[in-house]
This record gives C-alpha cells, sequence and structure tokens, in this order.
C-alpha cells in the first residue's frame, strides 16, 4: 500500500483544463489512496517552512529549526580526543605512584591487597641511611658484648681488633676464670681481666677472639646538654638492647658504692635514655655513632638494688676519662689518679663549697697558694656544692692538667691556677 505521494506525477494540468476530481476518499479505505484527492492539501502549492512572528514587545528569539535532512557532524574526533587524554593521564598518574611508592620504601614487589601489608623478600636486608638512629644503632651493636661473670651479667664495647673491652670495675669485680663475652651475631669467647681500676669505676678485659670491630670514640668534652643519644647494653639480660634519649646534664658529681666498700668518684653524663641493671659497661653513643660515656649508675627511687629500675635518671663516666684510665691500665696495670694535693671534709652541710682540711705541703695545692680551711667554691668555672664536687671533677682531668680555681679564704675570694698530678700510689 502507497500514501499515494508518489502515486502521480505533480504537473499542473494545461492551462484550460479541469483540475481533477477531489471527491474524496476511494471506496473501501479509510485511508486517502492520493494525494491528488486530500481535501486538505492544495498540490500546485510550492512547499516551505513557516517561522512564527517574533512575539511583540521583544522576546526570547525562537530556537532555530534544524533540517532533519541536513548531514550530522561526525563524534568520532571527539571521542579519540577523550581516549587519548584519558590514556596520558592513567600512564602519568601510574608512573609517579611508582615513584612515590619507590620513594617511600613500599614498592617490594607483588600485588598488594587492601589491609594487607605488601609482600616482603625476608632475606632482604633492612638498610637505613647511616645517620638516623637506625643506621647507628646497626654501626654500633657488633662492637657491643654481654659481659657473662659468675651470678652476673653487665656489658661492655670493643675498643680494639685485638680484643680489648672496656666495661665497669663493678660488673668484673669477683670474675673468676669463667668470664667469657657474647657478641650482637650470637657467637660468644672466654675473657680474661686485663686491670681495674674501682675507684672510677673502670676495668679492661681482653676477648679471646681477633679481628674484631672496634667502636668509634668521640669527644665528651664537645657533648653539650640537648644532643641526642643511644644507650646499648644488656638490661636485665635483654641482649642487644638499644634505648634512645637525650644529654639531660654534664658533670654531674656521683659518688657511688657499695656500704663498707670502695667510693666511687666521677663527674658524670646524666641522660634519660633508659638504663637498667645490664646495661653497666655499655656504651652511651652520640648521633654520629662515637661513644661519648660508659653507662654505670642509675638513679631509682627503690631503697635496694634488686628492686631498682629506669626512671630517665642514668649516669655515664665520660669517654675521655675512661679512655685515659683503660689505656694507663692497658700499658702500666694500673690507672693513674688526678690529685689536687689536699684533704677535704664531706658531708659537712654547714659550708657551700670545698672546705679543705689538709693541704700537702709539697701538692698542686700548696703550689698554687692554698690553704687548710680554705673554700674552694669554683673548680674551672664549675660551681661547688660540698667536697665531693671537688673530688670527682678533679678525677674528670688528666695529670698535667692546669685549672682555674677560685676560692674564699675568712670573708675575701681570691683566685688560682693549680696545675694537677697523679697521685703517688
Amino acid at each position: 500500500m502507497t500514501d499515494g505521494w508518489n502515486a502521480h506525477s505533480a504537473q499542473p494540468p494545461a492551462t484550460g483544463q479541469p483540475m481533477p476530481s477531489q471527491s474524496g476518499p476511494s471506496q473501501g479505505s479509510p485511508w486517502w489512496s492520493d494525494a491528488l484527492t486530500d481535501p486538505w492539501r492544495d498540490p500546485y502549492a510550492p512547499s516551505h517552512v513557516l517561522l512564527p512572528p517574533p512575539p511583540p514587545g521583544g522576546g526570547p528569539a525562537p530556537e532555530p529549526v534544524v533540517n532533519p535532512d541536513e548531514p550530522r557532524r561526525s563524534l568520532t574526533p571527539i571521542l579519540l580526543i577523550c581516549l587519548v587524554t584519558a590514556l596520558l593521564a592513567g600512564g602519568l598518574g601510574g608512573t609517579l605512584g611508582f615513584v612515590f611508592a619507590v620513594r617511600g620504601g613500599l614498592a617490594t614487589g607483588g600485588s598488594t591487597q587492601l589491609g594487607q601489608p605488601p609482600a616482603a623478600d625476608p632475606s632482604a636486608p633492612v638498610n637505613r641511611p647511616p645517620d638516623s638512629l637506625a643506621g647507628v644503632a646497626k654501626k654500633v651493636l657488633p662492637s657491643v658484648v654481654t659481659v657473662r661473670v659468675t651470678g652476673a651479667i653487665g656489658s661492655g664495647f670493643v675498643v680494639s681488633a685485638g680484643g680489648y673491652v672496656i666495661t665497669n670495675d663493678h660488673v668484673v669485680e669477683g670474675a673468676g676464670d669463667t668470664m667469657s663475652v657474647s657478641f650482637s651475631d650470637g657467637s660468644t669467647a672466654k675473657a680474661s681481666l686485663v686491670g681495674r681500676d674501682p675507684e672510677s669505676d673502670i676495668a679492661v678485659i681482653k676477648v679471646a677472639k681477633s679481628n674484631l670491630t672496634p667502636v668509634s670514640l668521640g669527644n665528651s668534652d664537645a657533648i653539650a646538654v640537648g644532643d641526642p643519644v643511644l644507650a646499648f647494653g644488656s638490661p636485665l639480660a635483654l641482649v642487644n638492647t638499644v634505648t634512645a634519649g637525650i644529654v639531660s646534664a654534664l658533670d654531674r658529681t656521683i659518688q657511688a658504692g657499695d656500704p663498707g666498700g670502695t667510693t666511687r668518684y666521677y663527674a658524670a653524663i646524666q641522660t634519660d635514655a633508659a638504663v637498667n641493671q645490664g646495661n653497666s659497661g655499655g656504651p652511651l653513643v652520640n648521633a654520629a655513632g662515637q661513644v661519648i660515656g660508659v653507662n654505670s649508675v642509675i638513679r631509682s627511687v627503690s631503697g635496694t638494688e634488686t628492686e631498682a629500675g629506669n626512671i630517665g635518671l642514668a649516669f655515664a663516666i665520660p669517654i675521655n676519662q675512661a679512655k685515659r684510665i683503660a689505656t694507663d691500665i692497658i700499658d702500666h696495670g694500673k690507672a693513674r689518679r688526678t690529685v689536687i694535693g689536699a684533704e677535704v671534709a664531706t658531708g659537712t652541710g654547714t659550708v657551700t663549697g670545698a672546705r679543705l682540711r689538709s693541704v700537702e705541703p709539697s701538692g698542686p695545692a700548696a703550689a698554687a697558694g692554698l690553704k687548710a680551711n680554705d673554700v674552694i667554691t669554683k673548680l674551672d668555672n664549675h660551681l661547688l656544692e660540698d667536697g665531693t664536687d671537688l673530688i670527682a671533677l678533679v678525677r674528670k682531668y688528666a695529670p698535667g692538667s692546669v685549672v682555674p680555681v677560685e676560692y674564699r679564704r675568712g670573708s675575701k675570694t681570691q683566685t688560682a691556677s693549680v696545675t694537677l698530678v697523679a697521685d703517688a700510689n
């Protein structure tokens, strides 16, 4: 069936001839069978599109009428541009993500699922910058030893490839032939006592093992309050322990020792790094991995030594003093003790400063003009509270050191320079 649009030629009849009949639709069909019989259309009128006139008084212009027969613009170039842009963005994002992951130590290979750590090779070493705390610990630990004696445990550190180890005197006190050391890698070796100095709490032992890695010794006179430090040792028999803190104070005078035993004096480095029983003799190390002190004493609120524990108050013998004493022990079998040539009163509590009870006639103090009953208030600009401070600070210096002192005689304050010497013992 056709709608009649192409049924007849659209040529108009010759002039003077009647128009075809428009009598109506053909019989038997509800549709007009031919456009020429459509009573609503003039077949000879030219076809055109009528646009509505603009609204009066101005207004929005009518939307343009689009010719449905006009060819449409292709969307292919737009789709191609979008696709290329998405590929470039994805590639750039993936590259940046990989770079950041590698720099952050996250790229370990394999796939990573949400909520699970990335797969890692258990045999791969963990590397840290040498100047980081982990880097310093890695450097120092092979030189730290656990010292085992009969019924006790302490710490120490290697100072020569030939096996010399510095530790505390109270660690090796009473040690017999069964003394041994263990290293961070789990290996062990026998050790023998080279010498000890009870008053300074320094001892030297020698390990029956060669080609050891010695520590690097620093300068304890060059440290400052607030410097970061690491403490190494075996607290409570927990070997290969490292704790961190800062230098809390300098020249903290310490008088230690068991009742009836040797009294030990030294001007200590105070630190808040956690130190407990078993840390004794282990190294206190600066941020450069250099030993600046020998961990020796802790302050505790407990009244008994067995119950003492870390409360952030630990004290180390300055390495300059420990090195000098250890060298004397290795070279001469015993340490030289630095003295000022005077006897001081301790524990009086009535005088601020170190009151000289007596002065040796030919000693350093007498040579500097000091006399009995003089009160030394400063030694090398360090304020003195009592006689203990003077003894501990004098022991810090090497024999032959010249130190300025300020003292009070009656109501008059005077100054002098004292050349310290080694004792005659």
